[in-house]
C-alpha cells in the first residue's frame, strides 16, 4: 500500500472521529441551556394488536353552543405487543368522529393503546392512533439498502454522512436553539459542518472534494447575506404559523428568535440542492481536468458555465416544487378561499415560501460560477 493511499485510508478515518466528536461535544454544549423545559409526564402508548372486533354504536357528543360531534365507538380486543404486560389480551375502544377520521380497526391491525383516565369510560383502553413506524422503518431500511446496492462503497460512504447529518441536526442544532444560543450562528456551524463532512467521507480527501466545498460554501453564504438583506426589507417578524407563536412562548425569559428561524430554515433548506449543484459541477471538471492533456483555466471555466446552465433549470425546478408540496394543504386551502391576490401575496406565511424558493434558486445560481472558478484554480 502506497503512503497516497494510507494518507486517504488516514484521512477518512480522522474524518470519521473528529465528526463523532462534534456530535458528541456539541451535544454536551447545545442541552447546556434545555433545564427550562418541562419532562413531557403524559402517558406512554403501549402497542397492540387486534386480536378480536367486538361492536360498534353510535353517539352525539354535545360540544355545547347546541352544536354535537356525531362520533362511533368500536369495542375490540388487543394483544399488547410490548411493556411489562406483553402478551395480555386486553379490552380497548376506538372512537371515530368527523375529525378523526381513522380507518375503523380489523383484525390484525396494529395501534397504540393507552390506559382510560376516565371511571366513566366503558374499557379499561382507548386507542390512540395506528403504529405505522413500523412498516417506516422497513421503507427506510429498504431506501438504505438500495444506496448500498447501487453505490457500493459510495452507497455505505452516504449512508454514513446522512446518519452523522441527522445526528448532527437532532443532537447539536436543534439543541441549541432550544438553549437560547445564537441561532445565525449554530446555522451556519452546521452548514459548515455538514458540508465538510459529507464531501470528505462521500468524495474522499482530493481536490475535487475541496472545490465542491468551497463552491458550496460560498452559495450558502449568498443565500444567508439574501436571506439577511431580505428580512430587513419585508420586515418579517418570523410568526408563518400557528408553530412559531407555540416557540415564542416555550422560554419567556429568553424567547426564540423567529427571524433568525426563518433564516435557518432557508440556508439548511437549500444547502442541499446548493451541495448537488457544486459537486456535480466539480467532479464533472475533474474528469475533464483528468481526460483532456493540459487544459487550461478558461476552457474549465467555460466547462463549468455550460455544464451549470444544463443544471440551473432542474435544480430551481426542485426547490420549487419541494416548498410547494410540504404546503400543499395551505396552498389549497388559500386558494379555496380565494382571498384577494395582493393580499394573499403579502401575507408572511407566503412571503417567507417565495422568499425560501428565490434565495435557494439564488443561491444556486451563484454556485455555478464560484464552483467554475475555484475548480479552475485548485486543478
Amino acid at each position: 500500500m502506497n503512503n497516497k493511499k494510507m494518507l486517504k485510508i488516514a484521512g477518512y478515518w480522522i474524518c470519521i472521529i473528529l465528526s463523532i466528536a462534534f456530535i458528541f461535544i456539541g451535544n454536551r454544549i447545545a442541552v447546556s441551556g434545555m433545564g427550562y423545559l418541562e419532562k413531557n409526564e403524559s402517558a406512554q402508548p403501549t402497542k397492540g394488536k387486534v386480536v378480536r372486533v367486538y361492536s360498534s354504536k353510535d353517539s352525539a357528543v354535545d360540544l355545547g353552543g347546541g352544536t354535537t360531534l356525531d362520533q362511533k365507538e368500536i369495542i375490540f380486543e388487543a394483544e399488547l405487543l410490548n411493556g411489562d404486560r406483553k402478551g395480555e389480551i386486553v379490552l380497548s375502544s376506538q372512537f371515530n368522529d368527523d375529525f378523526t377520521r381513522q380507518k375503523d380497526v380489523e383484525v390484525g391491525d396494529k395501534v397504540l393503546l393507552y390506559p382510560s383516565d376516565t371511571e366513566e369510560a366503558s374499557t379499561p383502553w382507548v386507542m390512540g392512533d395506528y403504529l405505522r413506524t413500523d412498516w417506516l422503518m422497513i421503507l427506510g431500511g429498504a431506501f438504505l439498502l438500495l444506496l448500498v446496492i447501487f453505490g457500493q462503497k459510495k452507497g455505505v460512504n452516504t449512508v454514513l454522512s446522512l446518519t452523522l447529518t441527522g445526528l448532527a441536526v437532532f443532537l447539536v442544532f436543534i439543541p441549541s436553539v432550544l438553549s437560547g444560543f445564537n441561532i445565525y450562528a449554530s446555522s451556519i456551524l452546521i452548514c459548515a459542518y455538514v458540508i465538510s463532512m459529507t464531501l470528505a467521507i462521500v468524495g474522499g480527501f482530493n481536490r475535487k472534494s475541496a472545490a465542491a466545498a468551497a463552491g458550496c460554501f460560498s452559495g450558502v453564504l449568498i443565500s444567508g447575506l439574501l436571506t439577511l438583506i431580505m428580512d430587513g426589507l419585508l420586515n418579517l417578524n418570523g410568526m408563518t404559523d400557528d408553530s412559531s407563536f407555540y416557540l415564542l412562548t416555550i422560554n419567556q425569559d429568553n424567547p426564540i428568535n423567529l427571524k433568525a428561524i426563518v433564516f435557518a430554515a432557508i440556508i439548511i433548506g437549500a444547502m442541499g440542492a446548493i451541495m448537488d449543484v457544486s459537486i456535480s459541477i466539480a467532479s464533472s471538471l475533474w474528469e475533464l481536468f483528468e481526460q483532456v492533456e493540459n487544459p487550461s483555466a478558461k476552457q474549465l471555466i467555460r466547462s463549468g458555465f455550460t455544464i451549470g446552465r444544463d443544471m440551473m433549470g432542474t435544480m430551481s425546478n426542485t426547490l420549487i416544487l419541494a416548498y410547494i408540496g410540504s404546503s400543499l394543504s395551505l396552498v389549497l386551502l388559500l386558494m379555496a378561499y380565494s382571498p384577494p391576490l395582493l393580499a394573499l401575496l403579502n401575507r408572511e406565511m407566503i412571503v417567507t415560501e417565495i422568499l425560501q424558493t428565490l434565495v435557494g434558486s439564488i443561491g444556486i445560481l451563484c454556485t455555478i460560477p464560484m464552483t467554475s472558478f475555484i475548480c479552475a484554480c485548485i486543478y
